[in-house]
């Protein structure tokens, strides 16, 4: 009874005179509703986890067998054949996935599920199940050195490996001349293959940048990605991914390329291990240190290393992000930079959040535009 008039109880009245609702449940005893926050993974350890290469052998599941049996009962001696057919073997299926973000869970072997065999009655055997493969969005399949599946839309599939197809039960051989057939065929085995897959980071925007530039530190400012941030060079070993969301919605992906080095084209560095993760990066955003002498050569420097790997990556939309402008010396080298460039340059501060206003403005603005121009060309843009 004192706990029921505990929780009915209505308390004293509010200011305007009237009596508060009642409440279910105990101040003491109610839950925490707050949402736990997800738990900081350092990068070092994250290197064990990203996973963008991985070998996988792939087999279908084998057809069911025939069935072989005779029709009995009782006053009807001769039924004839009623043996079904077996059941299709299951296939694997490759399904792209947002919310995986590395091929780290890809087991390196997988295998459909075998048909039944055809039973009595001219009953088929049941169809072996799908074994479904969960990849990141943006995982390019490769065999023999060719790609045969680009998956860059949530949701599309690729059968990696067909079943075979369910044997023929003896009622299928019934013919006039041969009223009582004895033979059934077995099914046929699954198809087999070994793929590659590749992981390409899918991002609108991608920051590229030497290192120690403020990537990092910049992608932390404007999202809620938490790459790992320090002093010293290469840092960030792995791509991060952060969300920018507007008032409207509408949600534009940045990714955090690790640092580039001169010759990352010819594998020096990180090299092209991550250089193919900016292939798929509509816009760039190149982020210079304002701090360092000449900065215009470290922006001459990232095109070339970007047309090395690729004819025509470094003439996509773009903006140059002058980084660190709370230092003394990057107030010196703004007009420096923007006389030797043609490129808009964006001067901040990602330490101190200083005109941050202006990226997310600019940022939206390359984002319309790749939106009207892959629905002018009839087709849909990546949406995150």
């Amino acid at each position: 009874q004192w706990r029921s008039a505990l929780l009915l109880s209505p308390g004293p009245l509010p200011a305007g005179g009237r009596q508060a609702p009642f409440s279910t449940t105990c101040v003491r005893c109610s839950k925490n509703r707050r949402l736990r926050q997800k738990r900081a993974i350092s990068e070092r350890k994250l290197t064990r986890y990203f996973v963008d290469h991985r070998r996988v052998h792939v087999v279908g599941g084998q057809g069911g067998a025939g069935g072989h049996s005779f029709h009995s009962e009782p006053r009807k001696v001769f039924g004839g054949p009623d043996g079904g057919n077996g059941g299709d073997g299951g296939h694997v299926i490759l399904k792209a996935d947002r919310q995986m973000k590395s091929l780290s869970s890809v087991l390196p072997f997988y295998q459909g599920f075998n048909g039944e065999r055809g039973g009595r009655k001219n009953c088929y055997g049941a169809n072996g199940a799908y074994v479904y493969v969960k990849v990141p969005v943006g995982t390019l399949v490769k065999e023999d050195g060719e790609v045969v599946a680009d998956l860059t839309r949530h949701g599309e599939e690729y059968v990696a490996a067909y079943g075979g197809a369910g044997g023929k039960g003896n009622h299928f051989f019934l013919s006039n001349e041969n009223r009582a057939p004895t033979l059934f065929t077995p099914g046929e085995p699954g198809q087999e293959r070994v793929l590659h897959l590749e992981l390409k980071t899918t991002a609108h925007a991608g920051l590229v940048g030497f290192p120690n530039a403020g990537k990092s530190s910049l992608l932390r400012a404007i999202s809620n990605a938490k790459p790992a941030v320090a002093a010293y060079p290469f840092t960030t070993l792995n791509p991060h991914v952060g969300v920018v969301c507007y008032q409207d919605y509408e949600q534009v992906a940045v990714a955090d390329i690790p640092g580039l080095i001169k010759g990352a084209h010819q594998n020096r560095g990180l090299g092209m291990a991550f250089l193919r993760h900016i292939e798929r990066c509509r816009f760039l955003l190149y982020v210079v240190d304002l701090s360092a002498s000449q900065p215009w050569i470290q922006l001459q420097d990232l095109k070339y290393e970007l047309e090395q790997y690729k004819k025509g990556l470094s003439e996509r939309p773009c903006v140059v992000i002058g980084n660190k402008i709370d230092l003394a010396e990057s107030r010196l080298n703004l007009p420096l930079l923007r006389e030797q460039i043609d490129e808009r340059v964006i001067a901040l501060s990602a330490l101190t959040g200083d005109n941050l206003e202006e990226l997310f403005l600019h940022l939206r603005e390359l984002y319309d535009a790749y939106v009207k121009t892959e629905q002018s060309q009839g087709q849909s843009p990546v949406k995150w």
